[in-house]
């Protein structure tokens, strides 16, 4: 903890009403509620004030894929602080954790991914590919490519161009976004909006809308379609088999740039270094953040396609974008540290072969029960659909209660998980053991049990 008076030890949360501006929170209901302090993590637990022990079911906001209390990192970060704490990547600069960072992300991005752009944050790195891509088709004789096409539901961020991309209604209506040249299609998400379509088949619809849009704002007036191979803060929405090859067809033949956001999916969450891996296909562009360090300290990216990077490096010339932050020696540490934990330890295909496997498992064990309606899983990514009728898919009409219903419940015995509408989200660090995923199902199925007796019919 800080080294801060006992007064003041005593009184964060007042402290904390008095000073503090949460992101994402409406603050006369937090004060009013008061806020839950969080002083210590240890591997796949995190422990408030008051000494209470939770299983963070969530690995903090996506990230924190090797667990809490790693000294690896710290002392990695201690080493580069000792030596170089700080310089920037301008005026024709570099560090060497920056140059090494770069090179170990691009070794694990396949064969036509060999650079890297870094940022401080996910939302910088999708602000970043946006000018980037217009940059590109500028160079590329296409000035008026600048079209970007993404999806509803979908996130890539708060900042006014992350948040502009995203298709969340809510976040649009604060700031008068988005801003010109970003349309949204269909999410692909059959539970709650696939009718009497097989997957597949809305897979191949939802799809398709993309050529629609493209068609509707003409093929040279678009720069790219961006999307999360699995939509994270959306609901954890897995896309039909159909889908993402579809996707990829259309955008090589309609000669529009390729965006796989990799923010969440990326980094082993997914049972493969990054989530695009999984579905077989091959972005231009990706944003990176999250698991690139665990969470230890702020850091991003976009991995950047050679079809892009070589028309940067050999036409653009001068690429008037970036942040005193880009490349900070000290977050590049960490992420070195971060990424070779993950290759020594196998976490990568430890997801794949062993503990996505047994989560899966776990979870579909869940499906017994009538408020679930159905199970989404990739690696450590999951999703519990909740519904008032499995037999019809019909969804509760409150579906925000519902959710909390169940949140609140897992929270109150010892389990943080995330509520988005009524999916309940899992996203635990790659570390987790067995026996925890067992505790972790045991509080979700209590949580279940109790919002049906409170909800169901």
């Amino acid at each position: 903890m800080p080294n801060t008076s006992a007064a003041a030890v005593s009184n964060l949360g007042a402290l904390d009403a008095a000073h503090h501006l949460h992101p994402f929170s409406d603050m006369k209901k937090l004060n009013a509620a008061g806020t839950r302090i969080i002083e210590r993590g240890e591997g796949c637990y995190i422990f408030d004030n008051h000494g209470k022990r939770y299983l963070d079911g969530f690995a903090g906001l996506w990230c924190v894929n090797i667990g809490y209390g790693r000294r690896e990192i710290a002392e990695a970060v201690m080493r580069q602080m000792n030596e170089l704490p700080y310089y920037n990547t301008f005026f024709g600069t570099t560090t060497p954790p920056a140059v090494l960072l770069a090179q170990k992300i691009t070794s694990h991005a396949g064969p036509n991914i060999n650079r890297v752009f870094f940022t401080g944050s996910g939302s910088e790195a999708n602000d970043t590919w946006f000018r980037m891509a217009r940059v590109y088709w500028g160079a590329m004789g296409k000035p008026t490519k600048k079209a970007i096409i993404a999806r509803r539901n979908g996130y890539h961020g708060s900042t006014v161009a992350g948040a502009s991309l995203g298709g969340m209604k809510w976040m649009h209506e604060q700031g008068d976004l988005p801003i010109a040249g970003v349309h949204h299609i269909d999410q692909p998400y059959w539970y709650g909006e696939g009718g009497e379509l097989s997957r597949d088949e809305f897979g191949l619809k939802m799809a398709r809308q993309l050529e629609e849009k493209i068609d509707e704002l003409g093929e040279d007036n678009v720069a790219a379609f961006v999307a999360e191979p699995i939509q994270g803060a959306g609901g954890v929405i897995v896309p039909p088999d159909s889908y993402w090859p579809e996707i990829a067809r259309i955008c090589k033949a309609r000669n529009i740039l390729l965006v796989a956001d990799e923010v969440i999916c990326g980094f082993g969450r997914t049972g493969h270094w990054f989530g695009h891996q999984h579905f077989g296909v091959e972005p231009d562009l990706a944003p990176i953040a999250k698991g690139l360090s665990s969470g230890y300290l702020p850091i991003g990216g976009v991995m950047v396609s050679d079809r892009v990077g070589n028309v940067l490096v050999e036409e653009v010339g001068d690429f008037n974008h970036g942040f005193t932050y880009s490349g900070h020696p000290v977050c590049a540490a960490a992420a070195l540290e971060n990424l070779r934990i993950i290759e020594d330890e196998k976490l990568v295909e430890r997801v794949h072969d062993d503990i996505g496997p047994y989560l899966a498992t776990g979870l579909k064990s869940l499906e017994d029960l009538p408020i679930v309606g159905e199970v989404q899983q990739v690696g450590l990514m999951a999703a519990v659909q909740l519904a008032e009728d499995k037999a019809t898919r019909k969804r509760f009409e409150d579906k925000e209660t519902a959710g909390v219903t169940v949140r609140n419940h897992c929270l109150a015995n010892g389990l943080v998980l995330r509520a988005t509408a009524d999916r309940m989200l899992f996203s635990p660090p790659l570390v987790i053991t067995h026996a925890e995923v067992d505790e972790m199902i045991d509080i979700t199925r209590k949580g279940l049990e109790h919002a049906w007796s409170v909800l169901g019919a």
